[in-house]
């Protein structure tokens, strides 16, 4: 298959990308490279799947200089006109879309960038996917469109219409239109909550690495709520392994729209998760306790009954295991 990935040089895009290759599939990575966080990363990240970042140019196809079967174009979501041209051209079977504004806390500091990429630039993939038709649309939603619902393990049949962020609420709407389209042209649209990803070539913004970061460098870390929080903490091989198990099999119903919840389903304690870094680092972190943020939830904790039903998924990796391997890649990374 022909498979587009928007967030190509992200921390999921990027290692889907690879699998996918390994798998024999034809990849285009579509990423804009935004400065949210470190752009070296990013490039860092495509270097892995041999795109070039010197050849980089915006609009311009970059064909891998390790697989013959990957290219890349940057190209924002909200460029219309760009992205029309790439559909029109490339005419993907499959596109996954994981591309957007990330992060919680961000979307209350700048929700301007929130509604420009999250919601015009996925309507600009609904669009290219309704005038160049596909067999699949996959993207991304998020464990933030749960808010604070009080009832664990979340299921998809819950309600989710009380976000306690902006960004819970662009990814809800991005769900809704997607129903939408899946009624109106029938587009087969699979929507997946993704629940706290970890591992190595993480997002330096979440606490993940920032907890790594800081304790390997004796600086303080802030511990939200004082220490207590349970987070979903999934790694990411795991994650990209359901979103494989997915993408073969689009909704067949009369209106094509399926959701999942893609996690662990084993939340983890906060603080046990940093003695789970104490523990490979050798070192004890100097915790600054303090409240929490406004946006933040104190639980996620994925139902993943049904992904488990239709596609047998099941994550194997436990938190020590993904800690150690997320700290072998950070000390080789920044050695």
């Amino acid at each position: 298959m022909k498979i587009l990935i928007t967030g190509a040089a992200g921390f999921i895009g990027s290692r889907l990308a690879d699998l996918l290759l390994a798998a024999g599939h034809d990849v285009v990575g579509m990423d804009n490279i935004n400065d949210y966080y470190d752009v070296q990363l990013k490039y860092d990240r495509l270097a892995t799947l041999g795109i070039d970042s010197s050849v980089i140019m915006p609009g311009e196809m970059v064909q891998s200089k390790v697989y013959e079967a990957c290219r890349f174009i940057q190209i924002d979501l909200v460029d219309y006109e760009a992205m029309q041209r790439l559909f029109a051209q490339e005419k993907f079977d499959v596109v996954v879309n994981l591309a957007g504004q990330a992060g919680v806390r961000y979307s209350i500091e700048n929700p301007i960038a929130y509604g420009q990429s999250n919601l015009m630039g996925f309507l600009n993939i609904l669009e290219c996917c309704r005038q160049h038709p596909v067999k699949h649309l996959v993207y991304a939603s998020s464990s933030s469109v749960y808010g604070m619902n009080e009832k664990v393990p979340y299921s998809e049949d819950d309600k989710t219409d009380s976000p306690v962020s902006l960004y819970a609420a662009t990814k809800k709407s991005n769900e809704l239109m997607a129903h939408a389209y899946s009624k109106l042209y029938k587009i087969p649209t699979t929507g997946l909550r993704f629940f706290t990803v970890y591992g190595p070539w993480g997002r330096p913004d979440m606490a993940p690495f920032l907890f790594m970061k800081a304790i390997l460098n004796d600086q303080p870390i802030k511990v939200f709520n004082h220490g207590d929080m349970k987070r979903d903490f999934t790694y990411i091989d795991d994650i990209v392994a359901g979103v494989m198990k997915v993408i073969p099999h689009a909704p067949q119903t009369d209106v094509p729209f399926y959701i999942y919840n893609i996690g662990n389903s084993k939340p983890v304690q906060l603080m046990e998760f940093i003695r789970a870094i104490e523990d490979v680092t050798g070192k004890e972190a100097i915790m600054e306790k303090v409240g929490m943020q406004p946006g933040d939830v104190t639980i996620t904790y994925a139902d993943t009954t049904r992904l488990e039903r239709d596609f047998g998924y099941k994550p194997s990796t436990t938190v020590a295991e993904g800690i150690r391997r997320f700290y072998d890649w950070y000390i080789n990374y920044f050695k």
